[in-house]
């Protein structure tokens, strides 16, 4: 088995990879329709060919004889702080158990820290007991979660959280708002922009008393927030980026 980077060439086994994964991962709480529908709107042939040619991403692939049994895919964003976030980790389901998500993490992880990471994110469904389970075996710590809505349906997302340079998360930072009130930022609890991360920003060092978000691209309080939850930095325009099991993806 070997492990490298991904190329275009690899795009229709990647397909297949991801399909099977995900349907031995969610196929017990999610409808076929949706890990359909996921497929080809995350793996989309044009999808993937953007994936493979971005400078900030990371995309590495666990191969047999067989060919591609497993892939890993991140991207770097940078800001106040740089965070390698994990979009995926798929390994099929016949070279599960092996050993092979922890070689796929660790090259991940390496080229990230190359890369200038700080921190790797990774978020994981509640109902993929075998995923929650690989982050915490791999020193993850539980960052926090939150609801996505699939279909109609809400899951749970636990979100995970590595400091590549110290096992020690950072002691909260105090920010002022223009009216004088200090808000701490909570660089744990993130949500991907266009330009930089948001970080979560509370009223209360114990991290109790939510306050909004901090943009890490102009360390900016000044955030807003609607009802489907797009978050824009009025300062600078960074926009959250749906990820994942966002519903506006399916």
């Amino acid at each position: 088995m070997d492990i490298r980077d991904a190329t275009i060439e690899d795009i229709e086994e990647i397909r297949d990879v991801a399909r099977e994964s995900l349907a031995a991962s969610y196929g017990h709480a999610i409808d076929d329709k949706v890990i359909d529908a996921a497929i080809e709107e995350w793996y989309s042939k044009d999808a993937l060919k953007e994936t493979l040619t971005t400078d900030d991403a990371v995309f590495v692939l666990a191969v047999d004889d067989g060919g591609p049994i497993g892939f890993a895919q991140s991207e770097l964003i940078t800001g106040r702080e740089a965070i390698g976030y994990i979009d995926w980790l798929h390994v099929g389901p016949d070279h599960r158990g092996v050993g092979i998500g922890s070689q796929l993490l660790s090259r991940l992880r390496q080229a990230l820290m190359n890369a200038g990471a700080d921190r790797l994110e990774g978020r994981v469904l509640t109902e993929n007991e075998t995923g929650l389970g690989f982050y915490k075996d791999q020193g993850f710590s539980v960052a926090g979660k939150r609801t996505v809505t699939i279909r109609d349906e809400t899951f749970t997302e636990r979100v995970y959280s590595l400091f590549v340079d110290s096992t020690e998360e950072p002691a909260a930072n105090k920010q002022q708002t223009e009216a004088g009130e200090t808000v701490y930022i909570a660089y744990d609890e993130t949500v991907r922009g266009s330009e930089a991360p948001f970080f979560a920003a509370y009223l209360d060092e114990d991290h109790e008393d939510r306050y909004g978000w901090f943009c890490g691209a102009d360390e900016s309080l000044d955030v807003a927030m609607d009802t489907m939850e797009r978050i824009e930095c009025t300062a600078c325009g960074n926009q959250r980026r749906p990820v994942r099991w966002d519903a506006a993806y399916l």
